[in-house]
């Protein structure tokens, strides 16, 4: 008996264990108890932030909806003015179209039909109903002055009228020809003209480009643009008859100024 006494002492148990449970549970409650105003005062201070940003939420979307309709009721409008504006491009193309066509019905049927003068001539007059073919194989009316009848002359005289208008038809077509003023066909060319280097003379450099000369070239503004590590390019703009002068003529005679000119491109090339 002393013996199972004394290893229970010897034993560590813990027999007053519910209690002290007991009273740590006590303890935290008085300190949840004392700490719950604090909890409610934050929890509604998170709740009105919330109910507040809801309310932002709301007006950015009402606000963002509205702008929308706004934004889609002017798309809907452009849009109908687009349509009204193509509607009526359709009708001018199909005016000109007709037109044309009218107009190429009449220069075929001009074309076609023979001059005035010559029409005589490729008529066969007829008398009561036979024509001259005929006359001239009917046998002959017996007549005293058959032999002052002259029955070719008319005819000769009246080609050699034909050919005569003709000819003066034409003289005058070619003459007016000739007043009109022909349309030359022109273009605009920026080119940008690049040094060696920055230690480049770029006024020289563009005295040397504006030196070239040629029939149909307009050399016009120029400015110097910054490419990089101080280098700077040149910018320069001319006008040229496409007939007389091209990019590969320009091209070449720039850059035989090989002490100045590194390269040539072109930058920008419209029709006038």
């Amino acid at each position: 008996m002393s013996s199972a006494v004394d290893y229970f002492v010897q034993e560590k148990i813990w027999f007053d264990k519910p209690r002290y449970d007991d009273a740590e549970r006590h303890f935290y409650e008085r300190i949840n108890s004392t700490s719950h105003p604090a909890l409610e005062l934050g929890a509604n201070t998170i709740l009105q932030d919330i109910a507040r940003a809801r309310e932002n939420i709301q007006k950015s979307l009402a606000g963002s909806a509205a702008n929308g309709a706004g934004d889609q009721g002017e798309l809907i409008t452009r849009i109908k003015s687009l349509e009204l504006e193509n509607s009526s491009l359709n009708q001018v193309v199909e005016d000109l179209r007709l037109a044309l066509s009218k107009l190429e019905c009449r220069v075929a049927v001009l074309e076609k039909s023979p001059s005035p003068a010559a029409a005589p001539v490729s008529a066969a007059p007829c008398t009561n109903g036979t024509s001259v073919q005929q006359q001239k194989t009917s046998p002959p009316v017996e007549d005293e002055d058959d032999d002052d009848m002259d029955l070719f002359g008319s005819d000769e005289e009246e080609d050699a009228e034909a050919e005569r208008l003709k000819e003066q038809r034409l003289k005058e077509y070619a003459e007016k020809k000739a007043k009109k003023p022909t349309l030359i066909a022109k273009s605009s060319i920026l080119l940008d003209v690049k040094p060696w280097d920055d230690e480049t003379d770029m006024a020289k450099l563009e005295e040397c480009v504006r030196s070239v000369v040629a029939d149909g070239l307009l050399w016009g503004q120029s400015k110097l643009v910054p490419v990089g590590y101080g280098i700077r390019k040149l910018q320069i703009q001319c006008v040229v008859e496409d007939d007389k002068v091209g990019t590969d003529l320009l091209e070449e005679e720039i850059t035989k100024f090989e002490d100045f000119v590194q390269s040539v491109d072109v930058a920008a090339f419209n029709k006038i």
